[in-house]
């Protein structure tokens, strides 16, 4: 092999691996050797699994050779965030109250990609509880942009993206209730699929072991990659219905074909607040592309994206300052408590508030249905402005309100519970840009092709060494 073996994606490893080129051995300690090696610039990943690692690779390789059968990332490495429950290692949801807290079972995600071949080699960074849009906390520090120091990796699953984008890990396992998954691979230069809630089942081994409503309703659980191909391997060995979540669903992976060509509606500024003139361009860039992979890209708007958006800050919100949120308060660093002191002033919380917000939802929904029929595919921008430098998110109510402005395409995508592939398109200034293509209820299938063909013809610009402040 001519390149680094830290720099194939998963689906290459697996086949690499299965043909005999490459041992799983080969896999895990090129993946070690380039954690060593990053990590410190980083700080994405926060646990390593090397003696178990390697002792995996060592009984996958022995499977290889006796010629028995092989699952789909057999010897692959992955890596897991650190409130996704792996046993062995503690479910610290970035904590030091939680930095002991073992789970006895794995979650269903990471159960799969290890029933598929997959070996953990590691835990990635993120926020306290997931609070903030920017990856940092007390027990583990912050993590930095690998294209900028001084710009945010995103939040929450920042580590998992950063990991992704320095070759630390071929694919990561994050989850997204506001953006998560999606706006950690707008800064970093990641792939990330956001599926239909139901669609990967979740659970959890320690308590709480019942979520809110909003987050029955909008969490979801998804890989980070850097090619396409890998995030469509790793969600469909994850999907599924699994009786530890009542509501995972066995939707087919695959919807009835559409007529072609298919459909694309392109939206450059959702609801018409603005938008950075480079991440402006990268949406154009792709429009382009799809057109010339002979999608009908056509310029309009989905309805109700304002609206939605700002449903999601009261029920997602309200929930939580209501249930989990206020009752670790205590437990969070300075900076964390800050970020919800402002967001707080944000948002109205109120019983009439909740309730309205979902009737919003439903009415919303609805009207993205009926748009979406003629339009099963929508392209449109993740963030509306480029990452945000560090610590703005902790500035001022303006800066944060400056903030969720830029994500309402973002959350307005979990309130009504479609699913969406974050895609880059390259880079300007210095930094990633990147596109959302987002599908109807189930037709992840549909966001797949589409962010695939945009790949083919962009290319990929990761992964890279880190940049030194």
């Amino acid at each position: 092999m001519n390149k680094a073996i830290w720099t194939y994606g998963a689906a290459d490893l697996a086949a690499a691996i299965a043909g005999r080129r490459l041992t799983a051995r080969d896999a895990v300690d090129a993946v070690l050797e380039r954690i060593e090696a990053v990590n410190p610039a980083v700080n994405a990943v926060t646990v390593v699994f090397a003696d178990a690692a390697r002792r995996a690779a060592g009984e996958a390789d022995r499977a290889v050779a006796d010629g028995r059968p092989l699952g789909p990332l057999h010897g692959v490495p992955f890596t897991v965030k650190e409130n996704i429950d792996l046993a062995g290692s503690a479910t610290t949801h970035g904590l030091i109250a939680l930095k002991d807290a073992m789970p006895p079972l794995d979650a269903p995600a990471p159960a799969r990609l290890k029933a598929a071949g997959a070996i953990p080699i590691g835990r990635t960074n993120m926020p306290e509880f997931g609070a903030r849009w920017h990856t940092d906390n007390a027990l583990r520090g912050a993590t930095r942009n690998p294209w900028d120091a001084a710009r945010t990796p995103g939040g929450s699953s920042g580590g998992e993206a950063a990991a992704v984008a320095t070759g630390m890990t071929p694919i990561g396992l994050g989850n997204d209730l506001g953006g998560s998954l999606r706006i950690p691979a707008h800064c970093c230069g990641a792939a990330a699929l956001k599926p239909t809630p139901g669609r990967i089942p979740h659970a959890t081994s320690m308590e709480p072991f019942d979520p809110v409503l909003a987050a029955q309703m909008m969490l979801v659980q998804g890989p980070l990659a850097r090619h396409v191909r890998d995030l469509r391997l790793a969600y469909e060995v994850m999907s599924g219905p699994d009786p530890r979540d009542p509501w995972s669903v066995p939707a087919p992976l695959q919807g009835p074909p559409l007529p072609t060509p298919i459909r694309v509606a392109v939206v450059t500024d959702p609801g018409g607040l603005g938008v950075d003139a480079a991440v402006a361009s990268g949406v154009r860039v792709a429009a382009d592309a799809l057109a010339d992979a002979g999608y009908d890209v056509v310029e309009a708007e989905p309805p109700g994206v304002v609206e939605a958006s700002e449903t999601w800050s009261v029920l997602a919100r309200a929930e939580g300052a209501a249930s989990a949120l206020g009752e670790i308060a205590p437990l969070l660093s300075e900076g964390s408590r800050r970020y919800l002191e402002l967001v707080s002033e944000l948002v109205e919380i109120s019983p009439h508030a909740v309730a309205r917000g979902y009737v919003i939802r439903h009415a919303v929904a609805r009207q993205w249905s009926a748009f979406q029929v003629e339009h099963p595919v929508i392209l449109g921008p993740v963030m509306t402005r480029p990452p945000f430098a560090v610590g703005d998110d902790l500035a001022s109510v303006d800066s944060i309100q400056e903030i969720q402005t830029s994500l309402r395409l973002i959350v307005a995508l979990n309130v009504l519970g479609l699913p969406a592939v974050v895609v880059p398109t390259g880079g300007i200034g210095g930094l990633p840009t990147a596109v959302q293509v987002i599908g109807s209820r189930y037709r992840e299938d549909l966001c797949l092709d589409a962010a695939e063909a945009i790949e083919r013809r962009l290319g990929v610009s990761t992964p890279i060494d880190p940049h030194q402040p």
